[in-house]
């Protein structure tokens, strides 16, 4: 098993998009880093878990799930690196390989001394990218042979659909 921890905010502050929306309303910023993470875990079958940092959100450690990815926000007075260095040392075994996302210099020698692999925040960012390319080929592919639905559906209600679909 393969698992990517990723430091979120390292990411959102690296990923031009993500950068500019961050400036506008940080809430949004990270959503849309968990969407395109769920995306990443999809099409990968990685598992997939973004630490945030607990100066951002003050109080008590949170943890949920959105898209079937694990989101962690942690405690007061407790970093993401340091997070993410207990993540990678609890987690790793001889089956489950780990790579954490991030761009902090000092954090990737401290996990690669684990024996997690690293991503840096380009090179997750170009994968996302050629990711997203093979997706939408996918998705043309199957539009062009699909046939059409005898039940006529609204844009809205094929939204619908497509969202329930992400969640399974």
């Amino acid at each position: 098993m393969d698992i990517l921890i990723v430091d979120g905010y390292n990411i959102i502050g690296a990923w031009p998009e993500l950068i500019s929306l961050k400036n506008k309303d940080l809430g949004a910023a990270r959503d849309a880093l968990v969407e395109k993470m769920a995306e990443y875990q999809a099409y990968t079958g990685f598992r997939v878990i973004v630490v945030f940092d607990a100066h951002y959100v003050q109080g008590n450690e949170k943890k949920y799930h959105n898209y079937k990815v694990e989101v962690i926000f942690t405690k007061e007075n407790e970093s993401a690196d340091e997070r993410i260095e207990k993540l990678a040392s609890i987690l790793s075994n001889r089956k489950t390989q780990i790579h954490v996302a991030t761009s902090d210099y000092t954090e990737q020698w401290v996990i690669f001394g684990q024996g997690a692999l690293r991503k840096s925040a380009r090179e997750l960012l170009n994968e996302m990218n050629l990711i997203q390319k093979s997706i939408e080929k996918n998705v043309k592919n199957i539009q062009k042979n699909k046939p059409f639905s005898k039940i006529p559906l609204s844009d809205e209600i094929a939204e619908i659909f497509e969202k329930w679909r992400r969640e399974r």
